[in-house]
């Protein structure tokens, strides 16, 4: 299975909620595959015993509190891949940390403490905060899914409970529509079944989490969609260079489709048409670019475009060519500690276009624990909502479904330049 795919890097984020050994679990990961260097292990050792979660909890107001606060980045690798882990806290208040974390993953392990659960029944009820982690990286289309059961080398009767708990998850997972990739037995504190297996342990036979881990696609490119490129610097010749005969370079990056020399695009959002006579690597070499890739793009004909400025397949060439819109129904996470309230103007960033957006109207507020519809008029700090917003000018989007470049914006505070909300368009 070792395609191009696998050896790109997999980002994944790990959800759980306090004490649930989302931390040990990072930590033993780390370790495990000799990502952490000895004099590093020598300084988290408490009385003997290398203590995993302190390798990860590097923040000190974290530690004071025992809490995860922010979004920390951890790297390791193994001979196969590499792997970039978002580590987001678990509090139903820090669910703007989770959002920007998931926003952008490949994968997702959602860690269940086997302890806290009524394991002996096989009719047993999840914590709502595994129902929460596992719609909010569902409502984000994080494509890979993994429930790792942890603190089974502490229950009673490791088989039964691991029985259990799986059937409730893949009810959950039915009803809620999530498709699951693998559900994982596991013991962070131990290392069994994290990157080592455990032999015939809790009766399940099948690859440790980190074997789950290699094995997983990245995000594929979005080429089923048409051309869409949004420009980030327009790089202009004064000389006649070989390159682009002395045109100006489109340089961004290729978020939908591909692009190939005698394709007819237009500029979004003057409308004016040109053909592509060159399309350029980052090293200036021709070659013909998809979804995901950096390029150039040379025009047969002098046109305006400057930054901000999206390339696009001809609307009469591509059905599925995104139209301009100004109004957009959305979903919303609200992450300003002021709440969202209609008639508020914000800046709005997509691509590298920015645009004024009024919220309309708060339609409905989620409830982050079961994605239930509550009346709501304002979104609090941390709450997800449908959202109508009005755009001073057109932005060109698809639904969020269709595609998470397109259909994904920032809402920035013309004030204070925070960032406000995450946007995906519905």
């Amino acid at each position: 299975m070792h395609n191009e795919q696998h050896f790109s890097a997999l980002k994944f984020i790990t959800c759980g909620s306090v004490d649930d050994g989302k931390s040990t679990l990072i930590g033993r990961l780390l370790v495990d595959t000799k990502a952490v260097l000895q004099d590093h292990l020598a300084g988290v050792q408490r009385s003997g015993e290398t203590d995993l979660a302190l390798l990860t909890d590097g923040l000190s107001a974290e530690r004071e509190q025992g809490i995860t606060i922010d979004v920390a980045y951890r790297y390791f690798s193994t001979e196969s891949r590499k792997f970039i882990i978002g580590d987001a806290p678990g509090h139903e208040q820090y669910t703007r940390n989770m959002v920007t974390a998931a926003s952008s993953a490949d994968a997702a392990v959602v860690l269940v403490d086997a302890i806290k659960l009524d394991w002996q029944n096989p009719h047993l009820e999840l914590l709502p905060q595994t129902r929460r982690h596992s719609l909010l990286v569902n409502l984000l289309r994080v494509p890979s899914v993994v429930f790792a059961i942890n603190k089974l080398d502490a229950v009673g009767d490791a088989a039964l409970a691991y029985q259990n708990i799986a059937s409730a998850l893949e009810k959950f997972s039915r009803e809620a529509g999530i498709r699951v990739t693998a559900v994982v037995p596991v013991s962070a504190l131990k290392g069994w079944n994290v990157v080592d297996r455990q032999a015939d342990w809790c009766g399940y036979s099948g690859p440790s989490l980190l074997e789950i881990l290699e094995d997983l696609p990245v995000t594929p490119p979005e080429t089923d969609v048409a051309f869409s490129f949004p420009v980030q610097w327009v790089e202009k010749f004064h000389d006649s260079g070989v390159t682009s005969q002395g045109r100006r370079v489109f340089w961004g990056r290729v978020a939908t489709g591909s692009i190939a020399p005698g394709q007819t695009i237009q500029v979004f959002p003057s409308g004016q048409t040109a053909v592509v006579s060159q399309v350029l690597s980052a090293t200036r070499q021709p070659q013909n670019k998809a979804a995901g890739h950096s390029a150039g793009i040379v025009l047969d004909r002098e046109v305006d475009v400057s930054r901000g400025d999206w390339l696009l397949a001809e609307k009469s060439e591509s059905l599925g060519a995104p139209e301009g819109q100004r109004q957009l129904n959305t979903t919303v996470a609200w992450m300003d500690d002021e709440p969202l309230v209609p008639g508020r103007v914000y800046w709005a960033l997509h691509g590298h276009r920015w645009v004024k957006a009024k919220v309309q109207r708060v339609v409905h507020r989620l409830n982050v624990n079961t994605l239930a519809e509550e009346e709501a008029t304002e979104l609090a700090p941390n709450a997800i909502g449908h959202v109508t917003l009005a755009l001073q000018e057109p932005l060109v989007t698809l639904p969020f479904a269709q595609s998470r470049i397109l259909g994904a914006l920032v809402l920035v505070d013309t004030a204070s330049h925070k960032t406000s909300g995450a946007v995906l368009v519905n």
